[in-house]
């Protein structure tokens, strides 16, 4: 992984490629290059850095070909240098190629085409592909491909072009997503929408197993056995100013300050404060079996596993039924027991991630009813599960997540009180859960207000290399989402707890000074709170504590104090999530990391 581009069409292809690949810059990468095809060669240049590098030494270029591909990596197979950076081509210059995923069987093949006489420059499993597909080459480009990924194991979204046929792109796709953009007298293939969505806004979709070749006036579909197959054109609804800054000076900040819109855009419609329940129309068909389920299984990855761990304290409180939290990475390799009665749900930001679709499709395979909750309208976790929740959060572009996990647990409250009105929640209660998430929106809004004391708490973790984050109840994730944040954007090395926890072993961590960050909510484990900061100061750890306003009890406990308003004992992780988004945000800033870019992270996880 991590970025593909293709164009075929009437302009010059190198200045659409490289729009393409800037627009995909947020995924995370560590090389950039591009292939374009021109009368007598095929044209190439990549290189290990940044995409503004490879643009640079493009500056003076005189290619005007009009068919080319282009993509950022983010590296599996070999270190981040320029020859491992894609495209590659077969050992005849005439085929390129780019490539998202793992090819598991490539050191095989590679074994056995070395044996043939092919040499190999590169350490990527991509590189066996592309000279698979140039050993079956006879002039038909489709042909070549289709018959190379029969004998391929593995993921892969494809992008291929031959010198010997300069009017085509054939693009494949197994396990990592490809989308056909159709525009007029051009046409373009990414592995994101974002990369084209400035030209065309009518698009369709591989699925896995199929492949499309795209020519300038025309489309077509294909399976890897050559059927032809009529794929439905579907239109892209977000807009170009989505996918900008719009005047903040990183993507993440802007996404933190959009969450008042986004939580109520997750919302918005589905409330029914009448009757202190929710509509939920993505899932109206299987209502009935939601309405019957005995259990339920979150299966999620990162970010969205925290989510996850919020809807099962919600649920299993709200609706009394019981609820487990899977690793997806992890689900289908442990025998899970799927009984009559057990709903799936699967939670995914992209709709992309790997393992979570490998897990959505076991639990398929031993008959359990799936559903999705997913950002990205079209994605294939949108496509392979029986029905469905969007986040309408609009394009998430920071890698770390944010407005998207708020929007998650905001509609998993709404699953949790529509499973709930139908067990143990009266009318009366559900209208004061629905009264409390309606005023969310504004509430965060006065954090974001007074986020200046949260960048003022920035340089204590400048002066220490560890911190801890506790929590207790709903909030316990929200440490673990807290300390994951710092993680990801700041490289500090953080761990979150539930609080109680913390004198079972990583109460050895704490020495003077070592930034402890609390959430102490005023709901039912206050008090006991209050006692684990205090273990925290006998040790001379710094306590930055979050905690309601109007809370006098605090003070003098905690070295700093964050405020936030008071609401629903199950909604306070919409509030307490906020602060810590933002602290993680300052120390990154202070530090001078790459925030909408962290090292080593791509935004959709597409390789298991």
């Amino acid at each position: 992984m991590c970025g593909i581009i293709g164009v075929v069409g009437h302009r010059k292809a190198i200045p659409i490629l490289l729009e393409g690949l800037k627009r995909m810059e947020y995924r995370g990468y560590d090389s950039a290059g591009i292939a374009v095809i021109e009368p007598d060669e095929l044209y190439v240049k990549k290189q290990a850095g940044k995409i503004a590098d490879l643009a640079k030494s493009l500056a003076r270029n005189n290619v005007n070909g009009t068919v080319g591909i282009g993509h950022t990596r983010w590296a599996t197979h070999g270190i981040p240098n320029d020859i491992n950076a894609h495209p590659h081509i077969d050992g005849l210059g005439k085929i390129a190629l780019i490539h998202n995923g793992i090819i598991e069987n490539y050191s095989k093949i590679r074994q056995e085409l070395q044996k043939r006489g092919h040499e190999f420059l590169s350490e990527t499993d991509t590189e066996t592909l592309v000279h698979l597909i140039g050993e079956l080459y006879d002039g038909n480009l489709e042909k070549a491909v289709q018959e190379a990924l029969h004998h391929i194991r593995g993921t892969y979204g494809l992008a291929i072009i031959a010198q010997n046929e300069p009017d085509k792109i054939v693009a494949a796709r197994m396990g990592s997503p490809i989308v056909i953009g159709l525009g007029e007298n051009e046409n373009f293939v990414a592995s994101d929408m974002a990369a084209f969505v400035s030209h065309t806004r009518d698009v369709t979709f591989l699925d896995d197993g199929e492949i499309a070749v795209v020519k300038q006036d025309s489309v077509q579909h294909k399976t890897l056995e050559n059927r032809i197959i009529n794929k439905k054109i579907e239109r892209v609804l977000f807009d170009i100013g989505q996918i900008e800054k719009s005047g903040y000076p990183h993507f993440m900040l802007k996404e933190i300050h959009e969450q008042p819109r986004t939580v109520e855009d997750a919302f918005r419609g589905r409330l029914m404060p009448e009757d202190g329940t929710v509509k939920l129309g993505g899932l109206h068909k299987v209502l009935d079996q939601i309405y019957d389920m005995k259990r339920l299984i979150l299966v999620a990855c990162g970010t969205s596993w925290h989510a996850g761990i919020v809807g099962e304290y919600m649920i299993e409180e709200m609706a009394g039924i019981p609820v487990e939290v899977e690793y997806a990475s992890e689900f289908r390799y442990r025998n899970p027991i799927i009984e009559d009665g057990t709903v799936v749900l699967a939670i995914s930001q992209s709709g992309e991630t790997i393992d979570t679709l490998a897990a959505i499709r076991e639990a398929k395979r031993r008959g359990a009813l799936v559903l999705g909750l997913c950002n990205v309208v079209g994605s294939t976790i949108a496509r392979e599960t029986d029905a469905g929740i969007y986040l309408h959060a609009g394009p998430e572009i920071g890698v770390a997540s944010t407005k998207a996990f708020t929007s998650q647990i905001t509609i998993l409250s709404m699953l949790a009180l529509l499973k709930g009105r139908r067990r143990r929640i009266s009318s009366e209660k559900g209208q004061v859960f629905i009264k409390h998430l309606n005023a969310i929106p504004e509430k965060i809004q006065s954090i974001l207000d007074n986020e200046k004391q949260i960048k003022e708490l920035a340089p204590l973790f400048n002066e220490h290399p560890n911190a801890l984050y506790l929590g207790r109840g709903v909030n316990f994730p929200v440490a673990l989402e807290g300390a994951l944040k710092l993680k990801e954007i700041s490289y500090v090395h953080a761990e979150g707890y539930p609080a109680a926890e913390m004198k079972h072993g990583p109460i050895a961590l704490i020495e003077p000074g070592m930034p402890v960050v609390v959430i102490a909510i005023q709901d039912g484990t206050y008090e006991k709170i209050l006692s684990n900061i205090e273990e925290v100061r006998a040790r001379k750890g710094l306590v930055i504590a979050i905690v309601n306003e109007g809370d006098t009890d605090i003070m003098g406990r905690a070295n700093h104090i964050i405020t936030i308003p008071k609401t629903h004992h199950m909604l306070t992780p919409l509030l307490t999530a906020v602060p810590l988004q933002l602290l993680a945000y300052y120390v990154a800033v202070l530090k001078g990391c790459n925030i909408d870019q962290p090292r080593n992270l791509a935004k959709s996880v597409t390789v298991e």
